[in-house]
């Protein structure tokens, strides 16, 4: 695992170096793999991670879904409500389906939704990694609400470089630091050789210089 001590300089150097825009800045954390077959989908990062610290800023969430679960998702503050009926619609429309996905993180969807949206979305969510997540009908879906607005998903696919978000400039270094923590404490056992499969580890802000941490 990677010294605690070093992922905070880290975090300290990108926020002193980067100059401050007018805008949002994210943090990004960008991990180089070595020593792995990412042609076999065995070897392929595909981790959903909760940030202790959150993400600095709002995570949209979707969800298929009717009647009571609908409701429920209203009145949590979801992002977007799709129903049953939309789901061939928005299938038969894919420039309306890419638009009204682009800015919605994550999908949920009520199980036995899952067949139908499957058939005629799948092809389009799937490669964006936002295939839903399923979940009972009518059941409390606050928790998982909760959770997701704290989650960040990551997939490598077949490349050895990938790179995620862990927060946004206004958020403190320690801050920052435990959302690092966080995502490398969940990917490294999901190496063959832990921390030896990792080539490099770079931080930077969204217009900043990027600075290694190993």
């Amino acid at each position: 695992m990677i010294d605690r001590k070093e992922i905070e300089r880290t975090v300290k150097e990108i926020l002193e170096k980067s100059p401050k825009r007018n805008f949002r800045e994210s943090v990004d954390l960008a991990i180089s793999l070595k020593g792995i077959d990412m042609s076999k989908p065995k070897n392929r990062i595909d981790e959903s991670i909760i940030l202790p610290s959150g993400l600095g800023r709002e995570i949209r969430i979707g969800i298929f879904a009717r009647g009571e679960t609908a409701l429920k998702a209203e009145k949590a503050g979801v992002n977007l409500i799709i129903t049953p009926e939309e789901i061939p619609k928005l299938g038969a429309d894919k420039k309306k389906l890419r638009a009204l996905i682009k800015d919605i993180d994550v999908f949920i969807a009520e199980a036995p939704l899952m067949p139908a949206i499957g058939k005629s979305l799948g092809p389009i969510l799937a490669p964006r990694g936002k295939m839903p997540e399923p979940i009972t009908p009518g059941g409390d879906i606050l928790p998982l609400i909760e959770r997701l607005r704290k989650t960040i998903r990551i997939r490598s696919r077949d490349r050895l470089t990938f790179h995620t978000s862990i927060g946004v400039r206004t958020m403190s270094p320690e801050e920052l630091s435990n959302n690092v923590e966080a995502v490398l404490k969940r990917i490294e056992p999901r190496l063959e050789r832990g921390a030896q499969n990792i080539r490099s580890i770079y931080l930077k802000t969204t217009m900043g210089q990027a600075v290694r941490v190993v």
